[in-house]
């Protein structure tokens, strides 16, 4: 097949999330399938070109939207082993300090970059059957392609799948912007109610025309469609919910595996654990604890905001601290409030939790490796990573059950010995207070303990699983179609 696939991130070019990491390897995936995969993205400032050969292979594409006027360039971007990237060059737009900005032509950026993603496949005469649309930024391009090409046959056979990989961000503006559409004299097509509230919402109106929708985890598809997680969107998705469907991200195991991770200071697999050892000493060591090889280490990897859940950990980690013999190591930032407490926690239990404010992918890696459990109580998650890097590190996820965080861990069965974590149900102090007790307790149990990492590692999340679910949905689309 031939696939568009437009979006805002590409790992190793410009990240902030796991849009980044989806937009890089699915593509990949699908290149080594056979498929011809042609990637959109924006060429901002910050793109990270190491290692890339870089070529311009269209220029002067024309792009008025409203009374705005860009002339933009295509160039082609290479590395080893990933699929190549389209980078829309037009410096006005994009040579900003930040992917994303609160500037007054936010919505110009990511109009152009869906404008140029059309444009480019008639320079090219590359006819998609499916594109691949991720997130508000790429809202409006099943109705630009309703509206403004369906004249044009190279077209004609082409599906529209909108991906949303997090439902709370929606690309909402003023009704103002609506000339800037370069789809105003279709105004009729907009949701009415809302343009007479004054508003015009990106992500809403992909939900409205895309040919189909697809988020991040089966267990997300069905909390969006509920008025709890459903971000007031959800009656337009139940009105959608023949077309809703939930395909978990893939990790790759390329980075994230054991056995050969370069950022670890010993490899091991599931056959020979012993290295995972070596490397919770080197962890505790970093974050200046204590070591004790019976002591369990809880870590944590992530954005210090309050869908993380850690108002829960606040309420409940001292009384934890204080009555159980275990260690917490911390790598995160974001709000205030949270970095706060880490650094609280480091102060009033300097031999037992340890804080890194920032990021850091080496001790990233470092954490999934030497920890003994990974815990995520995010009150929503739509897919979340980290949970299935720690089933392939041998290190046991505690999490609330929600999002992929459900499709992912089960919670361990003493009586037939499954599962592959634990997971609670109630986002409670005392949800998670139990949840914590139930690893620690299962922890001093060694049988126990080594049947739940040899579960969790015998599990496969590659995206060679989980890429061939996207073939069978394109398949899908394109037959409906």
């Amino acid at each position: 097949m031939n696939i568009l696939y437009v979006t805002s991130e590409v790992a190793r070019y410009a990240k902030t999330g796991g849009l980044a990491d989806v937009s890089a390897a699915l593509p990949a995936y699908l290149g080594r399938a056979g498929h011809d995969v042609r990637v959109f993205l924006p060429y901002y400032s910050r793109v990270d070109e190491r290692g890339t050969t870089l070529e311009v292979v269209l220029r002067d594409i024309d792009i008025r939207l409203g009374n705005h006027r860009y002339e933009v360039a295509i160039v082609r971007a290479s590395r080893p082993g990933d699929a190549p990237v389209h980078l829309v060059h037009c410096p006005a737009l994009y040579r900003r300090a930040a992917l994303y900005t609160g500037d007054p032509d936010e919505h110009l950026r990511f109009l152009v970059l869906t404008r140029a993603a059309l444009e480019a496949c008639g320079r090219m005469q590359f006819a998609p059957d499916v594109i691949h649309a991720n997130d508000w930024q790429t809202g409006l391009l099943p109705l630009t392609l309703k509206v403004r090409y369906s004249w044009d046959r190279l077209f004609d056979r082409a599906a529209t799948l909108l991906a949303i990989h997090n439902l709370n961000y929606q690309g909402i503006f003023g009704a103002d912007v609506l000339a800037d559409t370069g789809v105003s004299d279709a105004a009729h097509l907009f949701h009415q109610d809302q343009l007479r509230e004054g508003r015009l919402n990106f992500l809403l109106h992909g939900i409205l025309y895309a040919d189909g929708i697809v988020t991040v985890s089966p267990t997300y598809a069905r909390e969006i469609q509920t008025p709890d997680l459903g971000a007031e969107l959800d009656p337009f998705l139940r009105a959608r919910s023949t077309t809703v469907v939930g395909i978990l991200n893939g990790v790759d195991y390329t980075e994230w595996n054991p056995e050969h991770d370069p950022l670890i200071p010993a490899h091991y697999s599931a056959a020979d654990r012993s290295g995972k050892a070596i490397c919770k000493a080197a962890l505790t060591e970093r974050f200046g604890l204590p070591h004790g090889a019976d002591v369990p280490v809880i870590g944590i990897v992530s954005r210090l905001a309050g869908q993380k859940g850690f108002a829960l950990l606040g309420d409940v980690a001292p009384e934890l601290l204080r009555r159980h013999r275990f260690q917490l190591v911390v790598l995160g930032s974001g709000e205030a409030r949270f970095e706060q407490l880490f650094r609280d926690l480091a102060a009033a239990f300097p031999r037992q939790v340890g804080f890194h404010a920032g990021f850091s992918n080496e001790l990233a890696h470092m954490i999934e490796a030497g920890a003994d459990m990974f815990l995520m109580p995010s009150v929503y998650e739509p897919c979340g990573l980290n949970q299935m890097y720690s089933l392939r590190y041998g290190t046991v996820p505690i999490v609330h059950r929600t999002g992929g965080l459900a499709d992912t861990v089960q919670l361990w069965d003493p009586r037939d010995r499954s599962g592959t974590g634990v997971a609670f149900d109630h986002f409670t102090p005392e949800g998670l207070r139990w949840a914590i007790e139930a690893a620690l307790a299962l922890y001093r149990d060694p049988a126990a303990w080594r049947t739940l990492i040899e579960n969790g590692m015998a599990r496969n999340t590659s995206w060679d699983v989980q890429g061939k679910l996207y073939e069978e949905l394109y398949r899908r689309l394109t037959v409906t179609r």
